[in-house]
């Protein structure tokens, strides 16, 4: 496989292979590796995509991963006595970090071994050949900054409405839209989309940017940046099939983003008040939903009939047993009733932060077919939303 057009970002060290060796802190070292062998797919056609780049240089520790994909670096300060780089099998340093005993590391290179010491332990790895590792991509200059916290939120938040493994490859990512103020996520598997906005800082060079990222880097994202305070994005459309890069203190996470054209599900949000919906309890919903649907198989959808002061919960189709519950709510138009899958209705609201969800009844004109339902926040004490989740579901025919 032919590299792709990204020149490395990295320092050039030493290629001489004779020169590597340096004392680190276990508990640092065993997190940067497990944080970079992460990233890598379980199944890599190229064994040499498996290893973990080992940098050293000036009292600093570079470890990196790239698969042609996505890419992952993260440096740490360790005591370098000689500098060099060198590539090893990343899981199974991976599988002997993580069981070594609490004590300094050291490692060296020697001949064709690295040599991993730790206390009364020592292992030796066999190098692979580090010539032939690709460069890593290079960061995008454009940026902005989101809340770690936030856009972790909201990859959690959208991640059930996004499809997986599906054939239309943008479906597999979470639409990116970077408007004036704030980024637009969007996830969607054709019955069902969750939307999200973040709040983000910076030049506005990349204000009506668009692109998808694949789910599983920001699944990620989301696990590695949720606490590490401000993040920064940079994107890149202008390659084949562009780049997006995260990074946080001194991590970086890199991805590919997918090609092809996004379906135009947004148009279907609603951009005025919807005059029917019904106010519930989040928490209370979800348990009354889960208890219906131990009865349910297959994803069948149960019954929801939403009445003045209740909802009733219903799952009859099945033979072998049958379920029925009551909420309140406070229902503001006339009376409804929908069929909707249980599972569905808990995505969405566990993507809920209020105590109370509003569920709107959309119109879509046509009488033949059942109109979408909206999932949102709800505050009772009509001051402003806290939470922009917004999530829309298809029910089913009755």
């Amino acid at each position: 496989m032919a590299e792709l057009p990204f020149k490395h970002f990295l320092t050039p060290l030493s290629r001489t292979g004779t020169v590597l060796k340096f004392q680190v802190n276990r508990d640092a070292f065993n997190e940067a590796v497990s944080f970079v062998v992460r990233v890598l797919p379980q199944r890599i056609p190229m064994p040499i995509l498996n290893g973990i780049l080992i940098e050293a240089d000036a009292n600093a520790l570079r470890l990196s991963v790239f698969d042609y994909e996505v890419s992952a670096q993260v440096e740490i300060v360790a005591k370098v006595d000689a500098p060099g780089r060198v590539l090893v099998s990343g899981r199974m340093l991976a599988e002997i970090t993580s069981k070594l005993p609490n004590a300094p590391i050291e490692v060296s290179l020697d001949g064709n071994k690295v040599q991993v010491s730790c206390g009364a332990s020592k292992f030796a790895l066999l190098t692979m050949p580090v010539e032939e590792y690709p460069n890593l991509p290079e960061i995008p200059a454009t940026s902005i900054t989101v809340s770690g916290e936030d856009f972790s939120k909201a990859v959690h938040q959208l991640t059930p409405a996004v499809a997986k493994n599906d054939h239309v490859m943008t479906l597999n990512g979470i639409l990116f839209e970077v408007e004036e103020k704030v980024i637009s996520l969007l996830g969607t598997d054709r019955n069902r989309m969750a939307v999200k906005e973040v709040s983000w800082a910076g030049k506005p060079d990349l204000v009506g940017y668009i692109s998808v990222v694949p789910l599983r880097t920001l699944s990620e994202v989301a696990k590695t940046f949720g606490h590490q305070g401000e993040l920064t994005l940079s994107i890149n459309n202008d390659e084949a099939r562009g780049l997006i890069a995260f990074k946080a203190n001194n991590r970086t996470i890199t991805s590919l983003l997918i090609k092809g054209r996004y379906p135009d599900v947004k148009e279907h949000l609603p951009n005025t008040d919807i005059p029917d919906f019904a106010i519930v309890n989040t928490q209370d919903l979800i348990d009354s939903t889960r208890r219906v649907g131990l009865v349910l198989e297959n994803d069948v959808p149960m019954k929801c009939d939403f009445q003045n002061g209740k909802l009733i919960l219903e799952a009859s189709e099945n033979e072998v047993a049958q379920a029925s519950e009551s909420v309140a709510i406070e229902l503001t138009g006339p009376d409804k009733v929908i069929k909707l899958r249980p599972r569905y209705v808990i995505d969405g609201l566990s993507g809920v932060s209020t105590e109370f969800t509003k569920i709107s009844f959309m119109n879509n004109g046509n009488p033949n077919k059942p109109s979408p339902v909206l999932i949102s926040s709800h505050n009772p004490k009509d001051e402003k939303d806290t939470d922009n989740f917004r999530y829309v579901l298809q029910p089913h025919r009755l």
